[in-house]
């Protein structure tokens, strides 16, 4: 069982599959950087300086300055900035990976375009017995 285990892990189908994810992760982080700390603070200040990570609706009693002064008293909130946050990163990672699915595509059409290469000439032993063959038919 050990050793069934070890060939179905060791498959390159797995290791890249956990290559993939751990790319996708980081790729994830760097999505979400991008989005929090370079595109909503322009459009933030664009909108008149609004936190968007910061929006939320108290869904109880009392006012509070942020979600995590509501979430130490325990209130619930609606918290729909982070929402559209989120809603963001999806936009951009979607995008970026049909930008590469597009140029994987395009490669692929690409190198199914180029003609197969010709099998190269067989020896010349080869073309003379097929030549002494023939002639011995005849």
């Amino acid at each position: 069982m050990l050793k069934e285990f070890k060939e179905f892990a060791l498959k390159g189908n797995m290791i890249d599959m956990a290559v993939g994810i751990v790319v996708g992760g980081a790729f994830g982080r760097v999505v979400s950087s991008l989005v929090d700390d370079v595109l909503m603070p322009p459009i933030g200040k664009i909108t008149g300086g609004t936190d968007f990570s910061n929006l939320f609706i108290t869904l109880g009693e009392g006012e509070f300055a942020s979600i995590s002064q509501a979430q130490e008293k325990g209130i619930p909130t609606l918290n729909y900035g982070q929402f559209a946050n989120n809603i963001i990163d999806f936009l951009i990672v979607a995008f970026a990976i049909f930008m590469v699915v597009k140029l994987l595509d395009k490669a692929k059409k690409k190198q199914a375009a180029e003609p197969a290469p010709e099998p190269p000439p067989p020896p010349r032993n080869e073309v003379l017995l097929e030549e002494i063959r023939d002639l011995l038919k005849k």
